[in-house]
């Protein structure tokens, strides 16, 4: 029985714990300094918004880990010995490991700007961040958040919900456009602006100013412009936690160095999540990070299987990923480029400028799928991407992908008109879209009323 130790507890390393629990009889140890038990990240603005409070973001009951003998100690890891197999932590203790998985997650990026350890200045990536931003936003006037992503938005929702007015600067020409295509990036920007958030783009902060007591009075930006406020986020993306790393041994870049099973250069190391950067033979590109909940929740379950015997390959498959713009949901499935190269794009937005749909295919197959407002089934948009199932199939099965409640407007038949007026192509429907008579039906019906 070897002593597996897992340096972190987030999302990839409480994956990995609770698989090696279902395959083994392993001695467990989970080191967190941040919280006692595992918590869902992504609920942290929630409990902030006052939605739920914090023990409900946690997803198993405390009980759970000494039943399932899973040994969780709260300190913070701060060296590695790979030699003689140490933790060392923060407290003077010291754990010896058989196996050990780095799953550190991520730090929230500064990037040199003058004023930025003022107090009332921070993040949003940690328990403690939360709590810290609970106390510098108590009876504050007004907000700023630098940064343009998802954490930006969550942290401008969050401060709205509690009627804080937000200053929001992005430092792109719109909102998340390295990402977005034009037309949804400029959708958000509306939406934003909608909701009442002060959005500045091609603005970047030059300076955070201090009041006499040394905490933020005003910001500064790249066009002179000057804005007051008692509270800054900065939310300029994350970068890989590999601090424990240092002197090591262990081989890092952006982050921990890993091949296509998970497995560090140091023999009986992997990493996984946020911190590990997996270096790949044979895609494009050569490494990638992927910060995503669910790939952490895979990295996991798939270091489990080569932890107790099952040497494993790691295979994400199709990209997918999930968000929310204030109440606009976000859902994109396989390869939607920001900017378009050789693929083509079917680009719907519906007449309220809060829905749209976008497919990307190329002359053989789609490959992509972005959706703003409307929810499509998973399955079936990653079926239709594995199959390289064309165009045109996927028009005439449309209905298919549909995910939202039964008498919610549905458009298909836009997509199909959009596409023939593009093409000139004619879509031949198959005979069971019956609902397209039941919309006209239905409108009928109330034209009569």
């Amino acid at each position: 029985m070897n002593h597996i130790v897992i340096i972190g507890n987030g999302i990839a390393g409480i994956t990995a714990a609770r698989h090696i629990r279902k395959l083994s009889n392993h001695r467990i140890t989970v080191i967190s300094g941040e919280t006692p038990y595992f918590f869902s990240r992504p609920a942290l603005m929630y409990a902030f918004m006052g939605h739920l409070k914090f023990e409900h973001t946690k997803p198993y009951e405390d009980w759970f880990w000494a039943k399932n003998r899973i040994e969780l100690v709260q300190d913070y890891a701060l060296t590695i010995d790979t030699v003689l197999k140490h933790v060392y932590l923060q407290s003077g203790n010291v754990v010896q490991y058989d196996i050990l998985i780095l799953a550190t997650g991520s730090l929230p990026n500064k990037l040199g700007w003058i004023g930025q350890d003022l107090g009332g200045v921070q993040g949003l990536y940690s328990k403690q961040d939360l709590d810290l931003m609970t106390v510098n936003t108590r009876d504050i006037s007004r907000g700023v958040v630098v940064g343009g992503g998802l954490i930006g938005i969550e942290v401008a929702e969050m401060l709205h919900s509690r009627k804080i007015p937000v200053t929001m600067l992005v430092r792109e020409t719109s909102y998340w456009n390295s990402v977005l295509p034009l037309e949804e990036s400029l959708l958000i920007n509306r939406h934003i602006r909608h909701q009442g958030i002060d959005l500045h783009l091609e603005t970047e902060l030059t300076e955070i100013l201090p009041d006499v007591h040394n905490r933020v009075r005003a910001v500064r930006t790249n066009k002179g412009d000057e804005f007051t406020c008692e509270f800054v986020s900065l939310t300029a993306g994350v970068h890989p936690n590999i601090e424990i790393t240092h002197k090591s041994g262990i081989a890092t870049e952006r982050g921990i160095l890993v091949n296509e099973y998970l497995e560090t250069s140091t023999p009986n190391v992997y990493a996984i999540g946020d911190c590990a950067e997996i270096v790949s033979e044979d895609s494009t590109p050569k490494s990638r990070v992927e910060q995503l909940w669910y790939t952490g929740e895979m990295q996991g379950e798939t270091v489990a299987r080569s932890i107790c015997g099952e040497r494993t390959k790691y295979e994400r498959g199709i990209l997918f990923n999930s968000a929310k713009f204030f109440d606009i949901e976000y859902q994109t499935y396989g390869s939607v480029p920001a900017r378009h190269a050789d693929e083509k794009s079917l680009y719907w937005e519906h007449p309220d400028r809060r829905r749209s749909i976008r497919i990307v295919y190329t002359s053989e197959q789609v490959i992509g799928f972005n959706l703003l407002g409307i929810r499509y089934r998973h399955e079936i948009c990653k079926q239709w991407i594995a199959e390289h199932r064309s165009i045109e199939y996927v028009l005439e099965h449309l209905d298919q992908a549909n995910f939202d409640p039964e008498f919610f407007e549905r458009f298909e038949q836009e997509m199909i008109v959009l596409f023939e007026k593009q093409t000139g192509k004619k879509i031949h429907l198959r005979k069971q879209r019956s609902f397209f008579g039941f919309k006209k039906f239905l409108g009928n019906v109330r034209a009569s009323v």
